[in-house]
């Protein structure tokens, strides 16, 4: 009896998962009736989502973020530059999103992802226009020498919702970066100074005594929702987003303010009404990842 019973539930299972392959939009919305995503989420909810700052040891700021399976490293190097003659005092952060094959069986070997220079577009604009960095706080010597941030974030696994943790992992990575310790060697230029020869360095004209922090100013987190009918689905999954084409992503900074709204294209229609709710949802959000942020921050301070 036990063993029929326990056949009479695989067999269910093996029906629900053929229905979920073969109508995976009626499946889904099948769900969406009682209000419950697949996951068993609530529409408007997010994933667990954590973050692990130092993730790079050979970085000078680096971090690990997760929301659900979807997982970015971020990592940043800073080099010396000439800084232009438009803007001899300000320094510049160059980003690059990668979308390696080993994040999604989607992505091919040998071919670039097209959403990776989409995402890559977007952060720099994100980043740039949220005013988080001062770029002035990155130049050494003017016109002279500046810093140059290369931030490089990759995709470990592409489960949907990506420029939000792309975002995330970026924002975290600053949070955690270490500006190195420079001086003026005897040719009057800029040098790294290694932890070996700090004092020996610093007896010549030191630019910068200790590594540094960068002030961050309101930094910018984001929240995806995906639009299906009258349904509003927060942070969406891979699947969720391969079978509900109409995305908005909303990005906020940390006083609220609305930084941008992306939506690219899709069937459904964003009605002032619609929007209003993703913002409201983002609002909601923001404070969750700020929360998320400040957390990783403070362990990273006990370590």
């Amino acid at each position: 009896m036990a063993a029929a019973n326990g056949s009479s539930e695989l067999y269910s299972e093996m029906e629900v998962d053929a229905f979920r392959r073969l109508f995976p939009l009626r499946y889904h919305e099948q769900h969406l009736l009682k209000s419950v995503r697949t996951d068993a989420r609530k529409l408007g909810s997010a994933r667990d989502t954590t973050l692990a700052l130092g993730a790079v040891a050979s970085a000078d700021g680096s971090a690990l973020a997760k929301i659900g399976s979807t997982t970015m490293l971020a990592a940043i190097k800073m080099e010396v530059m000439t800084p232009t003659v438009e803007c001899p005092d300000e320094g510049s952060i160059a980003i690059e999103f990668h979308m390696p094959p080993i994040c999604s069986p989607l992505v091919r070997p040998g071919r670039p992802a097209e959403a990776a220079s989409v995402i890559s577009k977007q952060l720099s604009d994100t980043i740039l226009s949220s005013g988080m960095i001062d770029l002035k706080e990155l130049c050494l010597v003017g016109g002279k020498a500046a810093w140059m941030a290369y931030l490089d974030i990759y995709c470990l696994d592409a489960d949907g919702s990506l420029f939000d943790a792309a975002l995330l992992s970026a924002v975290a990575a600053f949070s955690h970066l270490n500006i190195p310790v420079v001086s003026l060697n005897e040719d009057g230029r800029i040098v790294l100074v290694s932890e070996d020869n700090v004092q020996l360095k610093l007896e010549n004209q030191p630019v910068n005594t200790e590594k540094r922090k960068l002030k961050l100013k309101s930094p910018p987190f984001s929240l995806t929702c995906l639009l299906h009918k009258n349904y509003i689905l927060a942070d969406p999954t891979a699947e969720e987003e391969s079978i509900m084409e109409t995305v908005v992503t909303v990005v906020l900074d940390s006083s609220y303010q609305l930084v941008s709204l992306y939506k690219p294209g899709g069937p459904v229609l964003a009605h002032t009404s619609v929007i209003q709710d993703c913002v409201a949802l983002a609002r909601r959000r923001m404070k969750e990842l700020h929360s998320v942020l400040n957390e990783a921050i403070s362990d990273m301070e006990v370590d």
